[in-house]
């Protein structure tokens, strides 16, 4: 069944048109990805910006013209942490619909975690059996344990690249002060998100999204961003802590050079490094095997069973 995803994000904004057949793996026909910051200020103001908004709907009605030719069987569109906090939301969700014909779906962090679990498992090999997956967003951050036979756990953390951006790392670049406050207040909130899960040990560490995918690229100083190169990339905690010796001392404008890093991403790239050192570092995890697939690929996935039996 060919379908078509939104995935409304804090920072960024992804479409996604591909085939599902059965329980295999997406197989991508089209997509898009833009850097829109919807988010912005919301952590301090809980309302979204007049000017983010429209950002954001221009986008979307830009791409509703693109499924339609797409011929794609059904469709959706998911928003996340920073339009489920938003006291507007119902003027977003309006506009939405409104200008670009789309009805948005708001999902809290325990639903994002189960969907983002369908499209990592939708794309890991065969041989990787239990799994604790990591999902590092702009607003928030999902932790998903997933064990054979038993019921998956998740649980979600209100600490995204753009909260600590806005939050702790507000000079650029970051002062020392500035990243030991961020070092502190993500162990605290990892420790706790620990606590709930329980025991992790035994579990391959996997993660997704921009901030580990752009880490992934930059590792490998690709100049040119290979989702072939990117997907089941081992990076290593080693690998990581070097890059932040690299990345935090930069200023934004000083880091769109840095290979491998999507433009529109240096303002928020020492926050994401920051946050998955850590989090590795309070899961005793020395490798974290990336996924190109995440949440974007799980709500096709999800999509494609509510419309077709098998």
């Amino acid at each position: 069944m060919r379908v078509a995803s939104i995935d409304i994000g804090t920072l960024t904004c992804r479409l996604l048109i591909g085939d599902v057949e059965g329980p295999g793996p997406v197989k991508p026909v089209f997509s898009g990805r833009k850097i829109l910051r919807l988010g912005e200020g919301v952590d301090e103001t809980k309302r979204l910006k007049p000017e983010a908004m429209t950002r954001v709907v221009e986008a979307i009605k830009e791409w509703h013209g693109v499924i339609k030719q797409h011929d794609v069987g059904a469709s959706i569109a998911v928003a996340t942490s920073a339009v489920r906090e938003a006291r507007n939301r119902e003027e977003f969700l309006r506009r939405v619909k409104q200008e670009a014909g789309i009805e948005v779906e708001v999902i809290d962090g325990q639903e994002e975690a189960r969907r983002t679990l369908l499209g990592l498992r939708s794309g890991l090999p065969t041989s990787v059996g239990d799994i604790l997956g990591l999902d590092i967003g702009g607003g928030s951050t999902e932790f998903i344990v997933d064990r054979q036979g038993q019921e998956v756990q998740t649980i979600s953390i209100d600490m995204g690249v753009v909260r600590l951006s806005e939050r702790v790392l507000k000079s650029d670049p970051p002062t020392t002060s500035e990243v030991h406050e961020a070092k502190q207040l993500i162990h605290s909130l990892t420790r706790k998100a620990l606590g709930a899960l329980g025991d992790t040990s035994g579990l391959t560490f996997v993660g997704t999204a921009g901030t580990i995918t752009s880490l992934a690229a930059i590792a490998q100083g690709l100049t040119i961003y290979d989702p072939d190169r990117v997907h089941n990339y081992s990076l290593k905690l080693e690998t990581i802590k070097n890059l932040e010796r690299t990345i935090l001392p930069r200023k934004q404008s000083e880091r769109t050079g840095i290979p491998g890093l999507e433009k529109g991403r240096e303002e928020v790239i020492a926050a994401g490094t920051l946050i998955l050192r850590c989090v590795m570092e309070e899961l005793d995890q020395d490798q974290c095997l990336v996924s190109e697939y995440g949440l974007r690929e799980g709500v096709l996935v999800n999509l494609a069973r509510q419309n077709t039996i098998y």
